[in-house]
């Protein structure tokens, strides 16, 4: 999955708390990962910042739901990402968000 020290490091650090978030929101370009999803191809390998899905998966065995909201213009290519990091099924939601 990738580098368990980091994601016990994580757990460490979330198990000082005695009340965690119950959910938390990302957003998706330069946030979960360092680019804009339109720039690239459904074709290109993605990647997250380094440690970014062990951190993810430390605040998921905690107990803390997991959501991302986007307004990129490109959805279908973020999904691809996500389901090919392997990340789509630790959200409990997905939301795009309009900017008018």
């Amino acid at each position: 999955m990738g580098d368990d020290k980091v994601k016990m490091e994580a757990m460490e650090l979330l198990g000082m708390f005695q009340v965690l978030l119950c959910l938390v929101v990302f957003d998706l370009d330069y946030t979960i990962w360092p680019f804009y999803c339109e720039c690239l191809s459904k074709q290109q390998m993605s990647s997250l910042y380094p440690h970014g899905k062990d951190k993810l998966y430390a605040m998921k065995d905690k107990g803390v739901n997991i959501a991302i909201a986007s307004r990129s213009p490109s959805p279908d290519i973020a999904n691809t990402f996500l389901d090919k990091l392997g990340l789509s099924s630790l959200f409990v939601a997905k939301a795009k968000w309009w900017f008018l």
